[in-house]
């Protein structure tokens, strides 16, 4: 229980951490939300000043971050200027669509690199090189560049949507109806995370079975005639997990930022379009939202992957 309550304060003292930085680096960008009225000849300077005042925008740093400090304590999160509105509720509208989107593709990812990743480390010869050269162009193939080409081929041949998360006649669909139409608008941007995470994952899966495949014990246990395939899956994989689950709480922790730039570019209807058009108004307590949550996330998912090798592991807790 110690050992939980230490990683949560820590986790606790690097999210203030995050947000004093990113309260800093918004105050150090030149303008405000108020910035593009003031070359407004229509807008008297006088004006600009009360709206900035009432928003409080000229008060000093350390007094602004204590305000949005007590409202991310409330739930709130701010006050969005663009939208007119606390942040919590335009969070909430749009995170649901954000989690499905990189959850589905996470999970994906994992599905198929575990196989992989398996495979690739058992081939030898013709298959290892196809193999390796086959990873290595998908490392380098940006997820932008995906994105642009699966966008023109649901475009060109119409067998995907193109952009949007539900068609303009879901409403009117019975239930499977409706599930049938989100997974088909969620297949292509799901699919370009998934492919962009692979080829990482495929590696580090490769290369913790590697490690293990020529260990004491698997040399003994092939010795006593233990088939490769149970030897693999039974013994050899469990013992190169440590990390692969240290892997797989990091994969949970980017679920945010991963997914961002992808939803801006097919149109998925999450946070990405938000944050987007946040920094481009200079709506300083939604980019703070939409950090602050992406940091959490990255807190959560590697106490999640620490509780579990905590678990798993006797080494640990016998080092502790």
């Amino acid at each position: 229980m110690r050992y939980v309550l230490r990683r949560i304060a820590h986790g606790v003292l690097l999210l203030a951490g995050v947000s004093l930085l990113t309260f800093g680096f918004t105050a150090l960008a030149p303008g405000d939300f108020y910035s593009d009225m003031r070359v407004d000849p229509s807008i008297p300077p006088a004006a600009v000043d009360a709206l900035r005042r009432q928003a409080g925008l000229d008060r000093p740093l350390a007094v602004r971050y204590a305000v949005w400090a007590g409202s991310a304590l409330h739930g709130d999160f701010g006050y969005s200027l663009a939208y007119g509105s606390p942040v919590a509720p335009l969070i909430r509208e749009r995170l649901g669509a954000t989690l499905l989107l990189a959850g589905t593709a996470t999970l994906a990812a994992w599905l198929l690199a575990v196989p992989l990743g398996i495979w690739y480390a058992t081939r030898r010869g013709w298959q290892e090189a196809l193999a390796r050269a086959a990873v290595a162009v998908l490392l380098i193939v940006p997820d932008l560049l995906l994105a642009m080409v699966l966008l023109l081929l649901a475009v060109e041949t119409g067998w995907f949507p193109a952009g949007g998360m539900t068609s303009p006649d879901a409403a009117a669909l019975a239930w499977p109806g409706r599930v049938r139409d989100v997974l088909r608008h969620l297949a292509l941007p799901a699919g370009v995370l998934a492919i962009g995470m692979l080829p990482a994952l495929v590696r580090h899966v490769r290369a913790a079975m590697a490690e293990v495949m020529d260990a004491p014990f698997a040399q003994s246990a092939r010795a006593h005639g233990i088939p490769p395939r149970r030897l693999l899956w039974r013994h050899l994989l469990p013992v190169a997990a440590n990390p692969l689950i240290s892997l797989f709480g990091l994969s949970l922790g980017t679920l945010l930022s991963a997914s961002l730039l992808v939803e801006v570019v097919m149109g998925w209807p999450g946070l990405g379009p938000l944050l987007v058009d946040a920094i481009m108004a200079r709506d300083v307590a939604v980019v703070l939202a939409v950090v602050m949550l992406s940091a959490a996330f990255l807190i959560v998912g590697n106490l999640a992957a620490d509780l579990l090798l905590y678990r798993l592991d006797p080494r640990i807790r016998v080092r502790r």
